[in-house]
């Protein structure tokens, strides 16, 4: 029987924190919730952090995901920008290490990639995707919240993925490097 469990999806941030979950049962999944942590009407940059920490620790002690995966800050030109969004990912990540959650992180680009196809897509592009993927009726205002949940259907994607690095130029190569996975 396949195993089941619960992918939470975080998209980090310090005006919007995104976040999804799937439940994935085999080689299928099935959405469960997205939503947005609104942080606009606070000013402190410590108090939005702690609404971070404590709306992770809330998803974790609600849903018991087991395991999350992490959308990682992307390199742009504005330092103060990363380091408050650096921020915001430790603290999520914080509260998932708190209660033992493994934690994977992966970049825009690979999850945009993992969902489209393509790694330059659009969050609407993304959006549109998921939303036909997961059969979900209507998305959201703000995106940000199906970028958290592209985040957990990108983790479900890679999952007992072919090893990163190796190439094949056809199926006797695939065949040849991998004669363990091939049944005779």
């Amino acid at each position: 029987m396949a195993k089941e469990k619960i992918i939470l999806g975080i998209d980090p941030g310090t005006t919007i924190m995104g976040f999804g979950l799937i439940k994935a049962e085999g080689k299928s999944m099935r959405f469960l919730q997205l939503n947005e942590l609104d942080l606009k009407k606070y000013t402190d940059h410590y108090l939005k952090l702690k609404k971070i920490f404590e709306r992770t620790i809330e998803l974790i002690d609600t849903y018991h995901p087991d395991e999350i995966a992490i959308e990682a800050p992307f390199f742009g030109k504005n330092v103060q920008s990363m380091l408050k969004l650096g921020r915001a990912q430790g603290v999520a990540m914080a509260a998932g290490l708190s209660r033992e959650v493994p934690i994977t992180e992966y970049s825009p680009k690979k999850i945009k990639m993992a969902i489209t196809g393509n790694g330059n897509a659009s969050k609407e592009q993304v959006a549109k995707m998921l939303q036909s993927t997961l059969g979900l009726k209507e998305l959201p205002k703000n995106l940000d919240a199906t970028d958290g949940l592209a985040a957990a259907v990108c983790h479900f994607y890679n999952e007992g993925r072919v090893e990163v690095g190796k190439s094949y130029s056809g199926w006797a190569s695939f065949v040849k490097q991998n004669e363990s996975r091939v049944k005779k």
